[in-house]
Parts: structure tokens; C-alpha cells; sequence
């Protein structure tokens, strides 16, 4: 065998074992298929010292071929953002909602959550007849949902849910740290990394850091 038919033998098991993975994926899906639109819900950035709260919830198709899925924080940052433009061109439908710095300080981070999570399914143009979500119930929703603990790395349309709420929030802290550079929001993603708590320190906090979680720095 030469070098070559070597090297896409191997290419091609590889691939193998992604499409079988990719199934696994499916199992919630296929388990609540009768349902009808499957909608995935996750949110990133319940932690950071910094910005918003992001919500995504996305409904694939049924027969999504989507390879490498996967919990957002186990994909590297490119992988991330190649997949935000297919999961964007081949959902069904796609909606992101978001709670800001000061809704966080006002009502608490899991209260913050959950409105964000509730404007998502709002903004979605296609209404979903039940939702999975990553490890948490909603309230104030009237469609039927299933809570999966470390659902972004057992179901692919949660595991959507967590890349498109990544990318997005990502993208945003990147903007922001134009405005205010000292913090670095472009690395730590607002973040409390010991630069930043040391930039806290020396600076200050600037507009949209949050109150509530900076009390021990400030």
C-alpha cells in the first residue's frame, strides 16, 4: 500500500468513526421524534466578571448531517466558528437572546439565564413542540422540555445550541475589548483570569462589568 492510499485509508476511518459518533449524538432526537420540532437550548457565559448572558436555541432538520458537533468548549476556536456557518445555514431555525450586565446585577445570573433562554425560543421562526435543554428547566414555558445534564456532549441539537452561544458572545467580548482594552475581553472572553481581576484591580470596573460578581476585587 503506498503513502497515500495509506493516508485516506485512515482518513476514511476517521471519518467513519465521526458519522458514528454524530449518531449517538441523535438519540434524544430520535427518541422524541414524535414530537415534532426539536428545539436544543444552551447558554454560555454564567461565569464570567464581564457582559452578557447568551441563549441560543436551535432547531436542525431531522436528517441533519452536521460532522463534528460537539460541547463548544471541547472545540477548538476555528472549529467553533466553521461550524457556527453551517449550523446557521442548515438549521431550520436559529434564535439568540441575551441578558446584559445590569439585568444580571438586577435579578441574578440564574434568573438572567432563564429570561435569555425564554427570548431565544421567542426569536425562533418556527415554534418548537419540545425542547431539550442543557441540564435545566425553564420557567415560564409552556412547551414541554427535557433537562439533560452535559446535554451540549450527549444531544447534537444542544451541542449546536452551545457552538452558535459561544461564537456569538465570543464575537461581542471582542468588540467590546476595543472600547475598553485594559480588561483584554478579546482573550478572557470577560473571564475573572488573573489579568483581568488585575486590571480590575488597577482600572477599575468599566461599564459593563457586573456588580454582583466583582464585589471581592473592587
Amino acid at each position: 500500500m503506498t503513502k497515500a492510499e495509506e493516508k485516506e485509508l485512515k482518513r476514511q476511518e476517521k471519518l467513519k468513526k465521526e458519522i458514528e459518533r454524530c449518531e449517538q449524538l441523535k438519540k434524544y432526537e430520535k427518541e422524541y421524534e414524535s414530537f415534532g420540532y426539536i428545539c436544543g437550548i444552551d447558554e454560555v457565559g454564567r461565569g464570567p466578571l464581564a457582559g452578557p448572558v447568551v441563549a441560543c436555541a436551535v432547531i436542525l432538520p431531522k436528517d441533519c448531517d452536521i460532522l463534528y458537533i460537539n460541547d463548544s468548549k471541547k472545540l477548538s476556536e476555528r472549529k467553533r466558528e466553521e461550524l457556527y456557518d453551517v449550523i446557521m445555514e442548515k438549521a431550520v431555525a436559529v434564535g439568540i437572546g441575551y441578558a446584559s450586565h445590569e439585568r444580571i446585577d438586577e435579578i441574578n445570573i440564574l434568573q438572567a439565564t432563564y429570561e435569555a433562554m425564554r427570548q431565544a425560543i421567542s426569536k425562533l421562526s418556527v415554534k418548537p413542540d419540545i425542547l431539550l435543554n442543557d441540564a435545566v428547566t425553564i420557567p415560564g414555558v409552556d412547551i414541554k422540555q427535557v433537562p439533560i445534564i452535559k446535554g451540549d456532549a450527549k444531544s447534537i441539537s444542544i451541542g449546536a445550541a452551545s457552538i452558535v452561544a459561544k461564537v456569538t458572545r465570543d464575537r461581542l467580548m471582542v468588540e467590546y475589548d476595543k472600547e475598553w482594552p485594559q480588561y483584554n475581553f478579546a482573550s478572557n472572553k470577560g473571564y475573572g483570569s488573573a489579568a483581568h481581576i488585575a486590571a480590575l484591580k488597577e482600572y477599575g470596573p468599566c461599564k459593563i462589568h457586573r456588580r454582583s460578581f466583582i464585589k471581592n476585587f473592587v
